[in-house]
């Protein structure tokens, strides 16, 4: 067990998000909970007769420590791992791919993560770019959506998948004028590559995972909602166990194994306050840039074109009533107007059928909402799940795909005025895990270049910095059921900590963008730590 030392911090600027105390310059910890949040002489003296770590903080600003409330922690981890498909020019990968080839044992499976098709112009990449450089591995790159695989000829044949495969419910396996595949597989048609690619042992999970725990501690990050697989669940346990889990993860679990965790009696919350069972994951649509998000009309840019409902909306209707009445909160990931109004009527069904369960379900994206819709999260008390970095790294193909509609997409600050709780987060590895890049975007709704200019993006919908902040720590506790311990710096509160080399509450929203993380505390114990502290 690791000890937990008495703490006090001093000197520095703490925004407590407390109504009653809302600025302090020193707190008190012991035994891994704040007990004192005022000024340095009282915290010092709350350990007259004990000893304790005294840190001078040199007015640095802490806020509480911030919370990702959307990530996908295996995939991230691996992707620090694997080829990096984030780059300019799909030829850019095809480079990279080949560099890997050349050190890959052949037949070995060669993974990557993060092209974008339209940063590229808008054309999806095809498997014989990739066969030219890598004939005798298969590939399979993700995008950086989540919602689409890139694969080379290797791949298709290891997995079986011919010209006359026919497209899975919820999928699309992308093919040219003559009926050949071409490379490129949408949505639940992934699932045909993905079973097959050898997963990484629990050991060798955990060993990635460790090292990916290290650089999110360094952005600040004190705890996650990871919405993966059960396997990163294994792994997450094994360092749990042996003392090495640095962030607090609120652990969601895929609707495939519902029945499974019903049957062992397992529920929302079950667990520790360093790792618990969250929500069950679920999808309604796909994703704006393939244009899988499910619409209640065409896209503007293709007005035949309405998306993908990846889940019968029936089985999705079974599954919340039945997650809800066994004690499990349910999470859906919903893209698209037709999405979100989908899911919003079962939510409102499953309250009406099951009025007391006390279970905090969640939408997860909320990209696009009809203007009926919009306070509609809020009379439901369903937690909106968003992610401002999307509104800003999408704009231009928000525009192109749903510009007619605008006035329902990314709206953060519309949530708050209708009552919703707003979980911020990152969507990593699809964006960054930086939350201060979530931050930013949140209050500027601006890029890091300035654009599109300085009122930014949907301007209506920026959020204050307090309630940006609010979004990656009050938020996510409230998601989870832990807002009463998380979330705020208060006596009795879980000490996590967030120190920033500047008062992001007061500079210029921009510069929030060039504040450096100088130390983050998880349970009362710094996790990370600068050589300036």
């Amino acid at each position: 067990m690791i000890e937990k030392r008495n703490l006090v911090l001093f000197n520095g600027i703490f925004h407590t998000l407390n109504d009653a105390n809302p600025l302090a310059s020193a707190v008190a910890v012991r035994g891994g909970k704040f007990i004192y949040a005022g000024n340095e002489a009282g915290a010092k003296a709350i350990f007259s007769t004990e000893s304790y770590e005294a840190v001078d903080l040199k007015g640095a600003t802490v806020v509480p420590g911030l919370t990702d409330a959307h990530l996908h922690f295996e995939y991230y981890a691996m992707m620090l791992q694997n080829i990096n498909a984030e780059l300019p020019t799909a030829d850019d990968v095809v480079a990279e791919v080949e560099k890997r080839a050349k050190t890959t044992p052949e037949g070995k499976w060669i993974t990557g993560f993060g092209w974008n098709h339209n940063v590229w112009g808008g054309k999806f990449p095809t498997a014989d770019m990739l066969d030219k450089v890598a004939p005798r591995h298969p590939v399979s790159l993700q995008a950086k959506s989540g919602h689409a695989i890139w694969v080379n000829s290797a791949a298709l044949k290891a997995v079986g998948i011919t010209d006359q495969t026919p497209d899975p419910h919820g999928g699309q396996i992308l093919r040219d004028s003559s009926g050949k595949a071409t490379g490129v597989i949408l949505e639940e048609a992934m699932w045909l590559v993905d079973r097959n690619i050898p997963a990484p042992t629990t050991e060798e999970l955990a060993e990635a995972i460790e090292y990916a725990l290290e650089t999110a501690n360094k952005m600040g990050l004190t705890g996650v909602h990871d919405l993966d697989q059960p396997s990163v669940f294994k792994a997450f346990q094994k360092l749990h166990k042996a003392g090495k889990l640095t962030l607090r993860v609120n652990k969601g679990i895929p609707l495939a194994y519902l029945d499974q965790v019903i049957s062992a009696g397992l529920y929302t919350g079950f667990g520790d306050d360093m790792l618990h069972l969250g929500p069950v994951k679920m999808f309604a649509d796909g994703a704006l840039g393939p244009r899988t998000a499910w619409m209640l009309a065409g896209y503007d840019s293709a007005p035949q074109d309405t998306g993908i409902a990846t889940t019968d909306i029936e089985v999705l209707c079974e599954s919340v009533l039945k997650a809800n009445a066994n004690g499990l909160a349910v999470a859906i990931h919903a893209i698209g107007d037709r999405a979100n109004r989908e899911i919003l009527d079962i939510y409102a069904e499953a309250k009406k059928q099951l009025p007391d369960t006390g279970l905090r379900n969640r939408i997860e994206h909320v990209q696009l909402l009809s203007p009926e819709d919009i306070g509609r999260l809020g009379e439901l008390g369903v937690i909106a799940s968003m992610q401002p970095i999307h509104a800003t790294s999408d704009m231009e193909i928000a525009e192109k795909h749903w510009g007619s509609r605008l006035s329902g997409a990314y709206a953060l600050k519309s949530q708050l005025k209708h009552g919703a709780v707003l979980a911020l987060g990152s969507d990593c590895p699809v964006e960054t895990a930086d939350p201060l890049v979530g931050i930013h975007a949140a209050v500027t709704r601006r890029r890091a270049d300035g654009t599109p200019g300085p009122e930014g993006w949907l301007p209506a919908e920026r959020l204050t910095v307090e309630e940006a902040v609010k979004g990656y720590t009050q938020g996510p506790a409230y998601a989870c059921g832990m807002e009463d311990r998380l979330g705020t710096i208060a006596e009795g509160f879980l000490a996590d900590l967030t120190i920033l080399d500047k008062d992001i509450f007061t500079i210029d929203p921009m510069d929030i963008l060039k504040t450096k993380v100088l130390g983050t505390v998880v349970d009362g114990r710094f996790v990370w730590r600068s050589s300036e502290l």
